[in-house]
């Protein structure tokens, strides 16, 4: 049962809301010409009417029971806020230019993760539009775009979204939406939603009073949890399942990421995941297109990608965040005080080789022992990252990398990333070294739902003593400060380390054992304590990566079974003198060869050859 208010034509529109445990819902249009209408119950608990003489724009409320208008909970527009009606939507006006598009293979993306409302100063959809071909030319393949559903007021992460099936329409309308997707994919670039199902945001949220949509069975940090096991459950596991199919459908999206799967509780004997993945994999097969899914999960869980066969919730990939973690420990000195539980080059090389990193020992910041090995899963099952909305806007000052280490350390961590066995997933800035904070950012209505975020960040940060508390997230100050400065990208260490991120990302794509993400074909070796020696096989072929970590220069002998070498990369040419000299000083490393296995690395940086 498609929910929502469905357009046909000749202005007629079908209306459907699912309500079990209610009697009688009347529609209630209030655009001209104003009307009530009474809706039809069927067995399922579905209220349904077709209307005429309704035209795409027209606005609506629903009436339960004699009671006040509220807005449809699958609403697809809500133009006038989390408040306000919701309106009539055409999805079948836009006229698609890539209606034959059929996706990326996930292997081959690079995502780039962004925020659409601090992307730009304009924070729309449209701005994202001039922006597309720089991306393109950077080698991004992916968008992953932060949550847009529908939240109350124009600045806010979207984690607090309460209208699944809108837009937020302080980006842009629902064509707006469609325009970006459309270009993305003449550009060769797939797009991905960031959806959250394990709960919705507190202000503007109604679906409490059309049915049995939470339980108080399970807890979850926001409260409640969705009811995706317990009575009347079929209709809000319909509900959420075809909301992933209708990104699919509609907006014509390449896959979706799901934010903190651990949360939605679901103990029936089809979970929630698996009978969401059913009906996507017959959308597959029906289409011919891909559609990937993606998991945040604090799991530590190989079932997260594994089969249902195998009792497995089927997701493509999960975020890794314990690869994040290592590597922040190595890279920045007081990392150790924020992540307590790593801090050793042999938790960083067991990211690279196995994934997780806590695999069944007792970890302290949990207090028992966690996770479960990994090693056997391939790496393209898994993406991994410098950066993302958490790992930034959960530091009290926001700082991103770029204000954290030098410039030598920002390559190193760009380069581990990129040429390690995983899926590489960028934050929007940080392929020229972004240095503006991201902080948590809200604009509620609701003054007592403000004093509690803002007393909750505070208290959240207090257990790390900083010294400061992080900036107010209702001021519109702290949003503003937030948006990244696209004009730094061509300018000193911006435009370098810019140049930096597009070689590396040139050479993932064409270096053959940069594509093989079998485990068994990845080598990683320890040397002093402080270097890591990554080694990625295809056949004949080799990419062999130096790293060294410390501040002193370091002499390896590395023993191969490969005659040629050629290196192809050193981060210490990559300096502030331009980007010419860069290009020819790149043009002599090219045709360098190694004549002996004994190698001189200098301190923070890297190296990396092709072997054959």
């Amino acid at each position: 049962m498609q929910v929502g208010a469905q357009y046909l034509d000749n202005k007629r529109c079908r209306f459907t809301v699912w309500a079990p445990t209610k009697e009688r819902i009347t529609l209630h249009l209030i655009s001209s010409p104003k009307r009530l209408v009474e809706m039809k119950k069927d067995e399922e608990g579905y209220f349904q009417v077709i209307v005429n003489n309704i035209i795409p724009g027209t606005n609506y409320y629903y009436q339960i029971e004699d009671g006040p208008d509220l807005p449809d909970p699958a609403s697809y527009y809500q133009a006038d806020g989390v408040h306000g009606p919701s309106q009539v939507i055409d999805h079948n006006a836009y006229q698609w230019k890539t209606k034959d598009w059929k996706g990326l293979n996930f292997k081959d993306l690079i995502l780039y993760e962004l925020h659409v409302g601090t992307f730009t100063p304009e924070g729309t959809f449209k701005a994202i539009l001039p922006r597309l071909d720089e991306l393109k030319e950077m080698g991004i393949n992916a968008l992953e775009i932060m949550p847009i559903s529908q939240f109350p007021g124009t600045r806010n992460w979207g984690y607090d979204g309460v209208y699944p099936y809108s837009v937020q329409n302080s980006y842009g309308t629902p064509d707006d939406f469609k325009q970006l997707v459309d270009e993305c994919h003449l550009r060769g670039i797939a797009v991905f939603l960031d959806l959250v199902y394990n709960h919705l945001g507190p202000e503007g949220n109604y679906f409490g009073h059309y049915g049995p949509y939470f339980t108080k069975n399970y807890c979850t940090p926001w409260g409640d949890a969705i009811n995706f096991d317990g009575a009347y459950s079929d209709g809000v596991r319909d509900f959420f399942s075809d909301n992933a199919l209708f990104w699919a459908e509609i907006y014509h999206l390449d896959g979706l990421r799901l934010d903190a799967i651990h949360t939605v509780y679901d103990m029936g004997a089809v979970h929630f995941w698996e009978y969401t993945q059913e009906k996507l994999q017959r959308f597959r097969q029906q289409t011919g297109r891909k559609y990937h899914l993606i998991a945040e999960s604090d799991l530590n869980s190989p079932r997260v990608v594994q089969s249902p066969a195998l009792g497995g919730y089927g997701f493509d990939a999960a975020w890794l965040d314990d690869f994040h973690h290592a590597l922040y420990v190595i890279l920045h000195e007081r990392g150790r005080k924020r992540y307590e539980d790593f801090g050793s080059i042999k938790q960083l090389a067991k990211a690279i080789k196995e994934g997780y990193v806590h695999s069944g020992e007792y970890v302290e910041f949990r207090k028992k022992k966690y996770g479960r090995s990994s090693a056997g899963i391939s790496g393209d099952h898994f993406v991994v990252f410098t950066h993302n909305h958490d790992q930034i806007g959960n530091h009290p000052r926001g700082q991103r990398w770029g204000g954290l280490v030098d410039l030598e350390r920002l390559k190193l961590g760009a380069a581990l990333m990129l040429l390690a066995p995983y899926i590489p997933m960028l934050f929007m800035g940080e392929e020229y070294g972004e240095d503006n904070p991201y902080y948590y950012f809200v604009s509620h209505t609701d003054q007592e739902l403000v004093r509690a975020v803002q007393k909750g960040r505070r208290e959240e940060f207090a257990n790390f003593d900083w010294a400061s508390d992080p900036p107010d997230p209702q001021s519109e100050e702290t949003f503003e400060a937030s948006k990244i400065n696209w004009d730094k990208r061509n300018q000193g260490k911006y435009a370098l380390i810019r140049e930096w991120y597009k070689k590396l990302i040139h050479l993932r794509k064409q270096a053959r054992a940069l594509q093989n993400f079998d485990k068994d074909q990845t080598e990683v070796t320890i040397h002093d304590e402080k270097c890591l020696i990554l080694q990625r096989n295809s056949g004949t072929n080799a990419i062999v990566c130096l790293f060294n970590f410390s501040n002193n220069a370091l002499e390896i002998n590395y023993k191969s079974s490969f005659k040629s070498w050629r290196k192809i990369l050193d981060s210490t040419d990559f300096q502030l003198s331009g980007r010419k000299q860069l290009e020819a000083k790149d043009e002599v490393t090219k045709s360098y060869f190694l004549t002996e296995e004994r190698i001189q690395i200098k301190p923070t940086s890297v190296l990396v050859y092709e072997c054959n």
